[in-house]
């Protein structure tokens, strides 16, 4: 089962990828659910039984799921006529408690477990355990003292950039240099922390996707792109397969098993001294661009992952959907 939305498109090449291999898929969108997605979970003479139902025809029983892929989970949606802030509240609460008890109760194969991941995407953590794994993290300042900034700033003369603990959908910023003109704002951090990192310059920034055992690397030199400071934002990249020495590979080894994941995608930067500094990991990363640009095949990996947790590999053309989410939709 994959949780996500219809449209992901990451979700739909790793669909690809398991029919490909003859295996039973589900798409699951929790934005579905309460108005046309059912929860039940019964507790009897021993046994359980977990199941989803669509309104209107369609049933799930998750006992049959063997893997499930915690890739992009979307909000449950309320009906309008739900207005009360009070009962919108109680009714949410609600609704998460059951499913992160189901999640917990189902035991399969979770690519990533949801509470491990989302333990994973907080920066503090990412670099204190990268830190006693031993390896190289950015001089790094998480504040939201004004004076601390400054001082910082001034520490490192002015070679600063600054960053989100976490993206919010409508609340999203690229990572950016701070400049002389941004240190009036500086009292305005007093109200929300700011992760302030000293700049490393690199020759290359290295995406590192990490799937079981399975270690995927491209890099791309940014220093002539349209924005050095974050490579999300250069479109005119061009990305090729690198090789991690044998040693970097052991510590991302070492930073999955710590965090309990089974699946990372880790940014690094290859300093101009050979130094692979470690910038952050992200549970839920984009890997498509770079599999298009490199013909490295991610998404048959994560699919290969899932149908190993998922058990044999069904001998079929076509996989076999219980109807409760046509797949293609």
């Amino acid at each position: 089962m994959i949780i996500s939305s219809y449209e992901d498109p990451h979700a739909r090449a790793v669909i690809e990828a398991l029919r490909a291999r003859g295996v039973a898929i589900e798409v699951l969108d929790l934005s579905e659910f309460p108005v046309a997605l059912a929860l039940s979970m019964e507790f009897e003479d021993g046994e359980r039984r977990f199941a989803l139902r669509r309104k209107g025809g369609g049933r799930l029983d998750l006992g049959t799921i063997g893997a499930v892929w915690w890739r992009r989970p979307q909000a449950f949606r309320l009906p309008r006529p739900v207005s009360d802030p009070v009962h919108r509240r109680f009714a949410m609460s609600e609704a998460t408690t059951a499913f992160s008890g189901l999640y917990q109760a189902m035991g399969c194969l979770w690519v990533n477990d949801p509470v491990r991941d989302e333990a994973a995407h907080h920066k503090p953590w990412q670099l204190a355990l990268a830190q006693r794994i031993g390896m190289a993290i950015p001089v790094t300042l998480m504040t939201n003292d004004p004076e601390e900034a400054r001082e910082f700033w001034r520490r490192h003369e002015g070679k600063v950039i600054y960053k989100l603990f976490r993206a919010l959908p409508d609340a999203w910023r690229e990572t950016r240099r701070l400049a002389e003109t941004d240190l009036p704002l500086a009292e305005s951090i007093r109200l929300a922390p700011v992760i302030f990192q000293e700049w490393v310059e690199a020759v290359a920034e290295i995406r590192v996707t990490v799937i079981g055992e399975e270690i995927f690397a491209g890099e791309a030199d940014a220093r002539g792109g349209e924005y050095p400071v974050d490579f999300r934002f250069n479109g005119d990249l061009h990305w090729s397969r690198h090789t991690l020495p044998p040693g970097v590979q052991e510590q991302i080894h070492a930073l999955m098993r710590q965090m309990g994941l089974e699946y990372g995608a880790i940014d690094l930067r290859l300093t101009p001294a050979g130094e692979y500094v470690f910038l952050e990991i992200n549970p839920a990363g984009q890997f498509l661009w770079i599999e298009l640009a490199t013909g490295m095949r991610i998404a048959d990996a994560v699919a290969g992952r899932l149908a190993r947790g998922a058990g044999a590999v069904q001998e079929r053309e076509e996989p076999v959907a219980s109807g409760l989410t046509p797949l293609g939709q």
